[in-house]
């Protein structure tokens, strides 16, 4: 198990969550597995970026059904990076969620729509940082 990220007092004041009292962010084992059998083509062009998407989000939420902590990152390709409007980029996600044990867990990557996170985002279910 390694630690790849914290939860900042920037995340807990912007998301006016309680935190843990650990709040470094660990992967484990059975993420790492879960990310490759699930989503294996993003964690094959974004897992190496898992450390920086906890590190620098450009956007974090709250799933309002399990709770856990969204990360949301920004990625373009070949250049071209226009906010408003991906023409070849992604929206990358790093869903944590606190365990049993009261640890956070990186639990999931994956790719998110873009019409989706704009309406996140419209609606503040997803914040700037």
């Amino acid at each position: 198990m390694e630690i790849v990220g914290e939860v900042t007092d920037h995340i807990v004041s912007l998301l006016e969550i309680v935190p843990s009292e650990d709040r470094k962010i660990y992967f484990a084992p059975s993420n790492l597995d879960h990310m490759k059998t699930s989503h294996p083509d993003d964690f094959a062009k974004y897992g190496k970026h898992l450390s920086y998407i906890l590190a620098e989000p450009d956007y974090v939420g709250r799933n309002p059904a399990d709770g856990s902590i969204e990360y949301v990152k920004e990625f373009f390709v070949d250049g071209e990076y226009v906010k408003e409007f991906f023409v070849d980029g992604e929206y990358v996600k790093v869903a944590v969620r606190l365990s049993h044990s009261e640890r956070y867990f990186a639990r999931t990557l994956y790719t998110l729509n873009k019409n989706r996170v704009k309406n996140f985002i419209e609606k503040g279910t997803l914040k700037k940082t």
